[in-house]
């Protein structure tokens, strides 16, 4: 059976609808005492799960240098070895970090830098070009990260980078790298049924750019497996989260957000299909451009995911629906309170 596909906005690049995000294979590593991973992961499954995401068809993997200080490049690099050719890879630069001791150390947007950072992730992903690659600093003023433009098309013509795009939250940083980076294919945000982005997804279809949609299960609020009395382990970052984090506040699940994720629930699984399932079929719904990145661990994670492809966008009607229920909710939160508790559609500086 063939697999639903997306295309890379204008470079042209074939990926799977779904791909596979690796930042929680990357393992431990912190900034600080702040754990920036999801806890201690079994390298050997890891590589499983990857390779079993191809066997079910998916052929897009997300990854950074900085996400686990290298590691997770290292792993998908193992993983990916002999089926190189199967897979299209994209990984970020940016953030520094000390593989050593697995700490992140700051960012560097240089030129010089990106030409290092470059090499360094071509050796630990053992390849000897990256599909797509992503400036890592959503928040990085507009006139620096046109300063990278130059250098990038340079690796673009040395055959070592493929096509590029930028990892952001920003409608406007992105709508300024599709306008000015001849280049640019694609912006990575957070999209879901609990966060949209329609002013990023309005720059996308103006700029003929990929939507890479990051979060599209709510870091796991989506899989269903959480609760009110869901308490997550200090070594994870949604156990000790950041402030940028903002679906967990003191290693539990926001309240606000499982209350969201109540709403939809019956629609998002009207038609048989597990809630991350359901989710997943929301966001191709939302958009033709948009390629979802859940993050997994394990095979049975990615066997899951990847199910979802059979079932493809949520129909009409139970798109409808969903949207109904998430007006109603919005509605409810008005008419309880002088304010609403409503969480406020400007997200806060994210680090993935």
């Amino acid at each position: 059976m063939a697999v639903m596909t997306r295309t890379l906005g204008r470079s042209g690049i074939e990926v799977s609808a779904l791909g596979m995000g690796c930042w929680a294979i990357g393992g431990p590593w912190a900034e600080g005492v702040q754990p920036l991973g999801w806890g201690v992961v079994d390298d050997d499954e890891s590589v499983r799960a990857v390779r079993r995401a191809l066997d079910l068809g998916v052929t897009f993997f997300d990854t950074a240098d900085t996400y686990g200080a290298g590691h997770s490049e290292r792993i998908l690099g193992r993983a990916l070895a002999g089926r190189r050719d199967e897979a299209v890879v994209a990984t970020k630069w940016g953030y520094t970090f000390d593989e050593a001791a697995r700490q992140a150390t700051g960012e560097d947007a240089s030129p010089a830098y990106l030409r290092r950072a470059v090499t360094d992730s071509l050796r630990r992903l053992g390849t000897d070009r990256i599909d797509l690659y992503q400036l890592h600093l959503g928040d990085l003023p507009v006139p620096r990260a046109e300063a990278l433009i130059a250098t990038l098309e340079d690796l673009v013509a040395d055959g070592l980078v493929r096509a590029y795009g930028w990892s952001t939250d920003r409608a406007d940083r992105a709508a300024a790298w599709g306008q000015a980076a001849r280049g640019a294919t694609a912006v990575q945000h957070t999209l879901s049924v609990l966060r949209d982005a329609p002013e990023l997804l309005a720059v996308c279809d103006k700029y003929d750019l990929a939507s890479v949609a990051r979060g599209p299960l709510g870091m796991g609020l989506l899989t269903g497996k959480y609760t009110t009395g869901s308490t997550l382990p200090r070594d994870d970052l949604r156990g000790h989260a950041p402030g940028w984090l903002e679906w967990f506040r003191g290693g539990r699940p926001a309240p606000e957000w499982l209350r969201r994720v109540s709403a939809v629930r019956a629609a998002l699984t009207a038609d048989g299909r597990t809630l991350a399932q359901g989710a997943l079929g929301w966001i191709w719904a939302r958009s033709e451009r948009s390629v979802p990145i859940p993050g997994c661990r394990t095979v049975a994670q990615v066997e899951e995911n990847a199910a979802a492809l059979a079932r493809g966008p949520l129909p009409p009607d139970q798109f409808a629906e969903v949207e109904r229920q998430l007006a109603a909710l919005r509605a409810a939160a008005l008419r309880e309170a002088d304010r609403p508790y409503w969480p406020s559609p400007t997200l806060p500086t994210a680090r993935p």
